[in-house]
């Protein structure tokens, strides 16, 4: 039996525990009617609720802010990343603001606190008797009983499940057992409490002391340094008035010491005190050695925004949404056109930034985004921008001292730059190997094909990866529907094949011509209309992007190529767009393999058939799966 105040008693509800509000938007909602319309400013019921939002939306702008590497990066505290384990023990991080509030309306709703029901927005004697009760009841409470939850059997059954997320971000702090958050509530509501029993409360100090409460545990836990070390030097008495993430940092990760809530002078008191807290902190902030700042990467996968929906699946916006595969959320609409401004701005000003990062075995490897979206690279107009965007990039991690950079996409378009050979051509001593990775995508495809397929229908099949899959499929004596319209093109990739083996490539021109055949690989979009022509039972094998729609129920559809990561892979918090959770485009996983085999060889243009079966091999010999 589990002990008291250990589990949430809301926990079976899931994402319906908002429900638990209903009574509280009834009372609104009655206020309301009562003024005719009006918005009921004066009810506490109201105030309630915003204060749940406004709290709730702290706590995000601190992870927000915490997890663009492009600003924060120099100044992590930990450099580990946060993984999926710690992200779903976190996913009802917002428990404790649901309790507050529903306790807060117990209070208004109960004789207790009689000055509640007469607001007043301002009172300066009230933010006086707060903040000496702060400083004389809250901080020294919440030090002895954070101490005494360090100790057994309390921190097994109370406080072990918070300390065991190994990096902290701004939502770790709501993370916890009821009893925790009770005592939470304590420290946060004795100030506010005392000020209304004294007849100074007023809805101004309830705002402020519960964001500014707020703000600094957010802060705390956001493992980024934002106060300058010269701000403690030039005002030494700060370091013992106001905590750093550092402080923090220390205290999650050994659990010996820095217990305060805000304060370090009670630790300094108590004599818990750590004493590396200042030189973590100086560290840390300057990015130096001892600090947790992102090292230089040794693998990059250069991607490029998919569309305006899609550019809200990163890890700094919502994280409940980003740890999962990529989908269309309703919640998501609200929140278009400040999508559509920052597609603006970042046409405009932007310039390559870093999205994400993971390690594997020791190497860190990060994924960059080229400020561009889907659309644009069908643009004339922006073919010179985006291609120097890339070159941009491409250059900066040769400085940096990256091994192997992989173009994403659209990234590596034969029509925009030649699958990279743009680039190598022109910067022939690149350090950095650049790689498309579609070696590895056509043997994901490949691999796919049942050993006992004859015949296979082909579209997309004299783009790069088109011809590269005829290929390798005519040399295992495998018929090869080609449905192209130039002549030109198709006999150009007959001649590449053996003369023994060029009569199992044969072009056809008409989506009838695969009629009896029951597996079509894809290259390019087939509409409803055109997907008709397959027979009952065919599967759709895709390397179309975006993927085509599964319109028919009798047949079955495959992803995009893609591959699971290494079983030992650290840090890795987010999904690739539309991919599960550790799985990653098969054009990523090629520059991964060519990053741990050491290859010196860039991989643009053509894909060498001859590697295919290469490229496999390593992948498997590495620990990547197919899916």
């Amino acid at each position: 039996m589990a002990p008291p105040l250990s589990s949430w008693p809301w926990a079976s509800l899931g994402q319906y525990k908002y429900m638990l509000f209903g009574p509280l938007v009834w009372k609104v909602a009655q206020e309301w009617r009562k003024q005719g319309g009006g918005l009921p400013l004066g009810s506490w019921w109201l105030h309630l609720l915003l204060l749940f939002a406004v709290r709730g939306l702290t706590y995000q702008f601190w992870f927000t802010y915490g997890n663009m590497l492009f600003f924060t990066r120099r100044r992590r505290v930990v450099a580990d990343g946060v993984d999926f384990r710690q992200i779903d023990a976190e996913w009802d991080w917002d428990n404790f603001l649901v309790l507050q509030t529903l306790i807060g309306a117990a209070v208004v709703n109960s004789p207790l606190l009689p000055g509640l029901r007469q607001l007043c927005l301002w009172d300066p004697r009230g933010w006086a008797v707060a903040l000496l009760l702060h400083v004389g009841f809250s901080e020294p409470v919440f030090y002895l009983a954070h101490r005494a939850l360090h100790r057994a059997p309390l921190f097994a059954r109370y406080h072990a499940a918070h300390h065991s997320s190994g990096v902290t971000q701004a939502l770790t702090a709501g993370s916890g057992t009821p009893l925790e958050s009770l005592l939470l509530t304590l420290a946060m509501g004795a100030p506010i409490a005392g000020a209304f029993l004294m007849g100074a409360g007023s809805i101004g100090l309830v705002y402020a002391h519960a964001f500014v409460f707020d703000y600094l545990r957010a802060m705390g836990y956001s493992n980024v340094e934002i106060v300058s070390p010269r701000v403690f030097d030039a005002f030494p008495p700060l370091r013992y008035i106001l905590y750093t993430p550092s402080y923090l940092s220390l205290h999650h990760r050994e659990k010996r010491g820095n217990f305060c809530l805000f304060m370090p002078a009670l630790d300094a008191l108590g004599g818990t005190l750590d004493s590396r807290s200042w030189s973590l902190q100086r560290a840390a902030y300057g990015g130096g050695e001892g600090g947790g700042a992102l090292g230089t990467p040794e693998f990059v996968f250069l991607a490029h925004v998919v569309d305006i929906m899609s550019s809200m699946h990163v890890p700094f916006v919502l994280r409940s949404l980003s740890s999962t595969p990529f989908a269309n959320h309703f919640i998501l609409l609200p929140f278009w056109p400040v999508a559509f401004g920052f597609m603006l701005l970042m046409w405009c000003c932007s310039k390559t930034f870093v999205v994400s990062f993971y390690y594997l075995r020791g190497h860190l490897h990060q994924t960059w985004s080229v400020p561009r979206y889907g659309f644009q690279y069908f643009l004339p107009a922006a073919k010179k921008g985006i291609n120097h965007q890339i070159e941009l990039a491409i250059l900066r991690a040769d400085r940096m001292g990256v091994k192997v950079l992989s173009l994403a996409a659209l990234n590596k378009n034969e029509a925009l730059n030649g699958g990279g050979t743009l680039f190598v051509n022109k910067h022939p001593d690149l350090r950095v190997r650049v790689v498309h990775g579609n070696t590895l995508t056509a043997a994901v495809i490949l691999n796919e094909i049942p050993s006992n397929v004859k015949e296979v229908f082909l579209t997309g099949a004299t783009s790069k990866l088109g011809r590269a899959i005829a290929l390798y499929l005519c040399r295992k004596k495998i018929r090869v529907l080609m449905f192209t319209m130039s002549s030109e093109r198709f006999l150009k990739i007959q001649r590449e094949a053996p003369p023994e083996f060029q009569q199992y490539l044969v072009q056809v021109t008409k989506y009838q011509a695969a009629q009896n055949c029951k597996t079509w690989i894809v290259g390019k979009w087939l509409s409803p209309r055109e997907q008709r022509w397959a027979p009952s039972g065919t599967h759709f094998h895709q390397f179309v992007v975006p993927p085509i729609i599964g319109f028919r129920r009798d047949c079955t559809y495959g992803k995009l190529a893609a591959m699971r990561l290494p079983k030992d892979v650290q840090g890795l918090s987010s999904c690739e767009y539309t991919m599960e959770r550790g799985v990653v485009h098969a054009c990523h996983a090629g520059g991964v393999v060519h990053f741990l085999e050491g290859w010196d060889h860039h991989e643009v243009g053509a894909i060498d058939v001859d590697r295919i079966d290469v490229v496999w091999k390593a992948a498997l010999k590495h620990g990547l799966t197919p899916v």
